[in-house]
């Protein structure tokens, strides 16, 4: 099965909240929602979203002033961004770009639209990732295209399965992600392979690259922890 996209709405008034939660879980979105800017910004450093639906206007700390602080954050920085706002004036807009928001809908909102720039973003960006053959977290670097790792330096060489294992969990760090999502997107749903498998492959990514940065969700699955 395919991983579902994470949203993470924020918003202060509680029925846009429901009326977006509601009609974006039909669509097959996982749905996730915050009321002002703090807990926003904890809450994505929790779930990893994949997208996160920003209000503006909101007590406190703003859209605007969210966006910055989240955009500062190395796990959330290419988080995409949507601004909800009730202000359409051009200054808005391009404040709201100015502080990394991908796109921006003015209120009252036009659910299909939402949608649909929702579904061409996370589209675009899966493309963007497949374009992106350098993975860096500063000590460790992946290289997609030349199928390398280094670590502090040293090259690490890995067989082609653990390499994919890799770069599929850390394409997305400190999101979890379930055994069955692993074992789809690695090995595929044609290929018969025992769960066995994943705990060894596993197991050598560990030997190699230390027990620091895969980290095991027990019943559940695994993630790549920065």
């Amino acid at each position: 099965m395919d991983t579902k996209a994470k949203i993470l709405i924020v918003d202060d008034e509680p029925d846009i909240l429901e009326f977006l939660k509601y009609n974006l879980i039909k669509e097959g979105f996982e749905v996730y929602t915050s009321t002002n800017g703090k807990d926003a910004i904890q809450k994505a450093k929790e779930i990893i979203p994949d997208l996160i639906i920003l209000d503006v206007m909101m007590p406190g700390m703003d859209g605007i002033e969210t966006c910055r602080e989240i955009k500062q954050i190395n796990i959330l920085k290419n988080i995409l961004i949507i601004f909800l706002s009730a202000r359409a004036e051009d200054y808005s807009q391009i404040a709201g770009y100015d502080a990394g928001a991908d796109d921006y809908i003015t209120k009252p909102i036009k659910l299909r639209i939402l949608i649909s720039k929702i579904k061409a973003l996370l589209k675009r960006f899966s493309l963007d990732e497949i374009k992106t053959n350098i993975i860096d977290f500063g000590e460790i670097k992946i290289d997609k295209e030349n199928y390398t790792v280094v670590k502090k330096n040293i090259n690490i060489s890995l067989p082609k399965k653990e390499f994919e294992l890799l770069v599929f969990l850390a394409s997305k760090p400190n999101r979890l992600f379930t055994r069955d999502e692993i074992m789809n997107r690695v090995w595929g749903t044609s290929t018969i392979v025992g769960e066995r498998t994943l705990d060894v492959h596993i197991r050598k990514l560990r030997e190699k690259l230390g027990d620091d940065l895969i980290k095991t969700v027990k019943g559940v699955g695994f993630k790549f922890e920065v």
